[in-house]
């Protein structure tokens, strides 16, 4: 597979990439006291033969600390705890970019510090529970709807937290706006029924979103900022509304025009979810004129095929690379792929089913 697109360098913004072979980012819940550790960055140096690592979702701030043992770059003790891992894929020839969660209504405050609170676009709770270590599963609950000062303490702290990444030393910030998390609630009429500037229209839902991502490209440069989208995402509670196309079509033509480095469009068909319409794909194709990456269920021939039709300029691999560290080498080499791969242990607190992965033995 040496030939293949897949294995060749690209860029990303400024973000230069040694192949195309992107690790999606993936919660593990190993930064015990939200605080990222030496088993992190072994974790990352692992797999660090890829073109470019994007970390779990990293909260921006306490209010964002929705699950269990997530790491957070708020805070001194967790700037330095990135330094070790960005010090450690750097090292094994890789880049890094923080991907910024901030979890809104999914979340319980058994998960957080003193303190925090739960925020959202709006008082509306998401259906379901979470996994509490003080309290097993729970219930979401019904979050406070974000005041006009909420919403630029926050965005103040997407803009902290996006210079703190740069001080750890990764090459950039990707801004979690999918899966259901508090970027993506703003975007949605379900889950966003304000009735300010930041609610109604499609313009109106999107303007949050558009105002973190202009002041974190502002802050660290658009050249380093990056976006993940997942349009007909039902992750956490994301019901399906009839103005998605709309949606995603304008909201990518704005961050086009904001010159950002990428668009990280994941599509969860692979895990059950709705497929992303390949219309709608090629729509973001075609009103961004960056990078895209994209990500999904992807195995080195429909990767290969979906970049050489130009729908995309890198593929982000998610679960295979959990038990397959080498992953980019494995494919290249057209070595099996290891089978071996215990849900149980995603997101347990030690190095079990996290750095326990060899690489492949010829």
């Amino acid at each position: 597979m040496n030939g293949y697109k897949l294995f060749t360098p690209e860029k990303a913004g400024s973000i230069e990439v040694k192949n195309r072979v992107i690790m999606a980012p993936m919660t593990r819940c190993r930064a015990i006291g939200n605080v990222p550790n030496e088993l992190m960055a072994e974790y990352y140096q692992q797999r660090s033969g890829s073109g470019l690592i994007i970390t779990e979702g990293t909260s921006p701030s306490p209010n964002g600390l929705g699950y269990a043992r997530i790491p957070g770059i708020f805070n001194k003790s967790q700037i330095d705890g990135w330094k070790k891992v960005t010090t450690a894929v750097h090292s094994g020839g890789g880049k890094i970019v923080v991907q910024l969660m901030h979890t809104g209504r999914i979340s319980h405050i058994l998960n957080m510090p003193e303190g925090a609170e739960i925020l959202a676009p709006s008082a509306v709770k998401a259906a379901g529970q979470m996994w509490t270590d003080a309290a097993a599963m729970q219930d979401f609950p019904v979050p406070k709807a974000m005041t006009t000062e909420d919403l630029a303490s926050t965005k103040a702290e997407f803009v902290s937290a996006a210079k703190n990444a740069i001080e750890a030393g990764f090459d950039g910030v990707e801004l979690h706006s999918a899966n259901g998390y508090l970027l993506e609630q703003f975007l949605s009429p379900i889950s966003n029924v304000r009735i300010d500037n930041y609610g109604g229209s499609i313009e109106n839902r999107c303007r949050f979103v558009l105002e973190v991502v202009a002041a974190v490209a502002e802050a660290i440069g658009k050249d380093q900022t990056g976006i993940r989208l997942s349009p007909y995402g039902v992750a956490s509670d994301m019901p399906h509304y009839p103005e998605i196309d709309e949606t995603y079509n304008y909201l990518s033509e704005q961050l086009n025009k904001l010159g950002i480095a990428y668009i990280h469009v994941v599509d969860h068909s692979a895990m059950g979810a709705p497929e992303v319409p390949a219309e709608l794909k090629k729509l973001i194709r075609k009103n961004f004129r960056n990078t895209i990456i994209l990500s999904g269920g992807y195995e080195a021939e429909r990767a290969e095929a979906d970049l050489q039709s130009g729908l995309g300029d890198l593929v982000a691999f998610g679960r295979p690379f959990i038990n397959n560290p080498d992953l980019t080498k494995r494919m290249q080499n057209n070595w099996p792929l290891s089978e071996a791969l215990n849900m149980d242990q995603f997101y347990t607190a030690d190095e079990k089913g996290y750095t326990d992965y060899p690489a492949y033995k010829a």
